[in-house]
């Protein structure tokens, strides 16, 4: 798989978690609160996931 793959990837799952639909390709009528939305869960997840690799 390659890396942006599995970054749309983890995009798609984010937007899901935070109820945001994003569809492939374009998604320029997102509102500004729901792309912010998507950012933050995804920056949520991945540090987690750093967090939980450490222990």
């Amino acid at each position: 798989m390659a890396k942006s793959d599995a970054l749309n990837r983890f995009k798609m799952e984010a937007a899901s978690e935070v109820g945001v639909s994003l569809k492939q390709g374009y998604n320029g009528d997102l509102t500004s609160k729901q792309a912010g939305s998507i950012g933050g869960q995804m920056v949520k997840k991945m540090i987690n996931s750093y967090e939980s690799g450490m222990k």
